[in-house]
């Protein structure tokens, strides 16, 4: 079997890159582990693949509408694949700022958005589903089947004594991408709401608290923690965060990015979701991990990027979960 060059584009957001890591063992399991995987990607967010031995070298793409001949970012790309041109190259990005790129890129075969015509059947509604549907004629049916994302970050044993975590803890990820936004926070828990949950889970369990560098405006809001949290806010790497989070026993969060992460490293998921299609974008549910959606269950819901939202002034959709619905969920499950 000749050893393949792959390319794969996926810029955006964190869970969008999630997503996309349905490909990397699909490939591995089709053409052989020497296949070799090249990303492009938005830097910051392709951090998850620092520590990931799957992925070969990662092409950083900060400003996706400078045309070709003013990017130094899109003419790297062209130029390596020029000298040693790729197998397969693989679009999961269905904007037209990507077109010259796909079409100056070398490869042998191009497959995916804007590279040929998919007809998605209808049944397909998450986005991992129609992640996955791009990349299905190159791989066997089995192949296809058994592909879910999956992150590989940091060694667990190596961050537990990196950041001195307990051997048993459950994490809260309270922020999400849109916190600092001027707008109503469609997606954010109130804040008393995370403060009273911390309390009552932080007697039950060791708490461990997850967040981004610069939020320091929001977490203040949520202080002080009640005594044995561990804060471990703006202090870890994507690649360890990665590992802190699969280490764990579970993860409460809203539809942000952390959530896909531990969907993706099979931790527990409880996630509050309210104004989003948890079916088409909330964490991934697979038969290897367990994703519980928590939700008001209003008939507004869901209402992301339409007028209902556009209209709404109180986010009711996540104020009406409760404390004690979030906190009776875990119970539940026997975690705590």
């Amino acid at each position: 079997m000749n050893k393949k060059r792959v390319l794969i584009i996926r810029c955006g957001a964190l869970g969008d890159l999630v997503y996309a890591t349905s490909v990397i063992d699909a490939l591995k399991r089709e053409f052989g582990e020497e296949t070799t995987i090249d990303f492009v990607s938005t830097p910051g967010t392709a951090g998850i693949f620092k520590a990931d031995p799957r992925v070969n070298h990662i092409y950083p793409l900060k400003h996706k509408k400078i045309p070709i001949f003013l990017s130094s970012q899109k003419k790297e790309i062209i130029s390596a694949s020029k000298e040693s041109p790729y197998d397969i190259l693989i679009n999961f990005e269905f904007g037209k700022q990507f077109k010259s790129l796909l079409y100056a890129i070398e490869a042998k075969q191009k497959i995916g958005a804007q590279l040929e015509e998919i007809n998605f059947p209808k049944e397909l509604k998450h986005a991992v589903e129609i992640t996955k549907y791009m990349f299905k004629s190159i791989v066997s049916q089995k192949v296809f089947q058994q592909s879910f994302p999956h992150l590989i970050g940091t060694p667990e044993e190596e961050v537990k004594k990196l950041y001195n975590l307990p051997k048993k803890y459950l994490i809260i990820s309270p922020s999400n991408s849109h916190q600092k936004r001027n707008i109503l926070n469609y997606r954010a828990w109130e804040n008393e709401y995370w403060k009273e949950l911390i309390a009552k889970l932080n007697q039950d369990i060791s708490v461990v608290i997850i967040g981004n560098k610069g939020e320091d405006e929001f977490f203040t809001k949520l202080k002080p923690y009640p005594n044995g949290v561990v804060d471990l806010v703006g202090k870890t790497s994507l690649p360890d965060l990665i590992a802190v989070i699969e280490g764990a026993s579970g993860l409460v969060a809203t539809d942000t990015g952390t959530a896909h992460i531990a969907s993706a490293v099979n931790t527990e998921v409880f996630a509050l979701i309210g104004p989003t299609p948890a079916e088409v974008t909330g964490p991934y549910k697979t038969e290897y991990n367990k994703v519980h959606i928590i939700s008001a269950n209003l008939k507004c819901s869901p209402c992301y990027k339409t007028e209902v939202m556009k209209k709404c002034k109180d986010n009711i959709c996540m104020k009406q979960i409760s404390v004690n619905q979030v906190y009776n969920t875990i119970k539940l499950t026997n975690l705590i």
